[in-house]
């Protein structure tokens, strides 16, 4: 009786954490979900789904080796040391006759458009995960700026609801800063939950445009999946963005394994400016959902894009290869396929546009 009851209490004590935990987020709502059944995307089993089958299953001789991959390590998965940052100095004044972008490591970045200022997939937290004061710490050990310095932040953009793109601490740290959320179906539950004011929230499903104050938004499709706790698999939409003012065209992958959606949207949006591609954190067990460095160089020329940034690495080790084989080997095959590749620090502007961009290979 007495192991029963003990049972029970930690049953119910389970329930308790993940519903109010706050880095977990919040559910959808009933009604909310009710409105999803709209979305072309979103399946029977009320959960989003992605153009085109992509499997996620591992035999139990996958997992078996997996696990043992992972207990052996790679001794090159991180840096040895914190690797460099250029300082940002922030400021409210913003030059509309400016095109510029900032890169803050993995997925996140500023860009500075006609006077507005964005920040797509803000983590600035210290590690990608529920518990950051467990997690491996980020490659720079810090940010290139004070978040109480970021100026007034137009737009923040968000691709998904995983922990490297969506961080509870950091969305926390900005509230008062924004004045508009755009994100995907669903991921407005969690901000709710976090105090931002609905009325700033803005919810799109793949192909849904929208206009926000001189800026052409687009909602575009990814091939990948969503959340942040053991009960929430794919609650939420996962999606790439189109973000496009009068003079400059961005197209910001998210995350996405490789398909025909790249050609999709570049038939139907491009030619791009610039590109922030994916191209980390990937392994062949799991290519339906992370690119390859060589399928990153495809997308990019699948958009019809003419600059590329390689995104999603450079911050956090979230698989099994060296913490430089992504841009080492993405580096390569752009070479190779005569594509354009800027290679920022982290902290490191660019004026889009420019023929002039970073192209050192600091890492090295």
């Amino acid at each position: 009786m007495i192991a029963l009851v003990i049972v029970v209490g930690f049953i119910g004590f389970g329930k308790l954490f993940m519903n109010y935990y706050p880095p977990f987020g919040r559910k959808v709502s009933k009604e909310k979900l009710s409105k999803f059944k709209q979305s072309e995307n979103f399946s029977k089993k009320r959960k989003f789904i992605n153009q085109i089958p992509t499997v996620m299953k591992f035999s139990p001789k996958d997992m078996a080796a997996m696990l043992v991959e992972f207990i052996k390590g790679n001794p090159n998965a991180r840096p040895k040391k914190a690797i460099p940052m250029k300082k940002v100095e922030m400021s409210e004044e913003n030059n509309e006759k400016q095109q510029k972008i900032t890169w803050f490591g993995h997925s996140a970045f500023m860009v500075e458009l006609d006077g507005k200022r964005l920040l797509l997939d803000p983590m600035f937290g210290s590690a990608p995960t529920p518990f950051p004061f467990f997690g491996l710490k980020r490659y720079s050990r810090g940010l290139p700026f004070k978040i109480g310095d970021l100026p007034l932040i137009d737009v923040v953009i968000i691709s998904h609801d995983h922990y490297d793109h969506l961080d509870y601490g950091s969305i926390k740290k900005i509230i008062a800063k924004v004045k508009q959320f755009i994100v995907p179906l669903g991921v407005g539950s969690h901000l709710e939950k976090w105090g931002v004011d609905p009325a700033k929230i803005k919810e799109l499903d793949w192909w849904e445009e929208l206009e926000h104050e001189g800026l052409q938004l687009a909602c575009t499709p990814a091939r990948h999946f969503s959340g942040r706790s053991l009960t929430d698999r794919d609650a939420t939409l996962w999606c790439s963005w189109v973000i496009k003012s009068e003079q400059t065209k961005i197209f910001f992958s998210g995350d996405s394994g490789y398909g025909p959606h790249f050609k999709t949207i570049g038939e139907k949006y491009g030619p791009f400016d610039l590109t922030l591609m994916e191209c980390g954190q990937y392994n062949q067990r799991w290519a339906a959902i992370h690119m390859m460095p060589e399928e990153t160089v495809q997308a990019h020329q699948d958009v019809k894009g003419k600059l590329m940034i390689p995104i999603h690495w450079g911050a956090f080790t979230l698989s099994l290869h060296a913490w430089t084989d992504p841009i080492d080997r993405v580096t390569k095959a752009g070479k190779q396929q005569n594509v354009a590749i800027a290679t920022p620090k982290i902290g490191e502007t660019i004026s889009i546009g420019s023929d002039e961009y970073p192209s050192t290979m600091w890492w090295k």
